[in-house]
């Protein structure tokens, strides 16, 4: 399995508060995570920093001896890593002055053969590609997603909603958090995205599957969404994890 990814500070932020992990797991199997950090400079990059590394370290002790047969259990692995992760970050903000508040969104893929789960926790997104199609698996814990599905505003009117970047869950902000887990079994030669807001509310989804469809490299697809991203200004930090399937 192919797999790349990239972070960047953008054009506007002084600092960096995403972070990305890429693990494999052996054979065809691999972890992909991207969280982005709230809470001010240095609270908000120890909080995506923490919960990233927590989840990963988490997934990998429970597949230690290799993976369960019962998809259920497998689910259960990804809901357990969260809520250590959440707890690990709550327990920083809670212990320390300067990280009071402090939160992050989570999104994660584990990819096996034949099947990919996704688990998370905010407006951080994942998406497949195909050559034809492009399909937002997870859904945005955001206040505009709640406009949008209540039918107060459109799809199009969120992307420039001045509260769009208002998230209704994050990771460390309660001692408890709920997570998203969603299973798909990805048509073969797609691709997966996973990214911050950063590049989402930049590039379209049109966008996206067009670069994707141009774009047989992935590395090359990755440094491009960056790049194009940074051109139209960048306001926010950028992280992109790719995977070819």
């Amino acid at each position: 399995m192919n797999v790349f990814g990239v972070t960047d500070v953008g054009r506007v932020r002084r600092d960096n508060q995403d972070s990305y992990v890429i693990r494999r797991l052996g054979g065809e199997a691999a972890l992909l995570v991207v969280c982005d950090g709230m809470g001010g400079a240095r609270a908000g990059s120890v909080a995506s920093s923490v919960a990233a590394e927590a989840f990963t370290q988490a997934v990998e002790g429970a597949l230690a001896d290799g993976f369960p047969e019962d998809m259920a259990l497998r689910e259960q692995v990804l809901m357990d890593a969260c809520r250590t992760a959440n707890e690990k970050v709550h327990r920083l903000s809670v212990e320390n002055r300067e990280y009071e508040g402090m939160g992050t969104t989570l999104v994660a893929a584990l990819v096996m053969p034949g099947a990919v789960c996704f688990v998370n926790v905010g407006d951080s997104r994942g998406y497949v590609l195909s050559n034809s199609s492009i399909h937002q698996v997870t859904v945005d814990h955001s206040l505009v997603q709640l406009l949008v599905e209540r039918g107060e505003i459109t799809p199009a009117q969120a992307r420039v909603h001045p509260q769009k970047n208002l998230i209704t869950r994050a990771l460390g902000v309660d001692s408890r958090v709920e997570c998203d887990v969603i299973w798909l079994e990805p048509v073969p030669d797609s691709r997966l995205l996973l990214c911050s807001d950063g590049l989402s509310n930049v590039l379209d989804d049109e966008t996206l599957l067009s670069l994707s469809t141009e774009r047989t490299e992935l590395e090359e697809l990755g440094r491009t969404l960056l790049g194009l991203t940074l051109e139209r200004g960048a306001p926010d930090n950028v992280t992109v994890v790719l995977a070819q399937l």
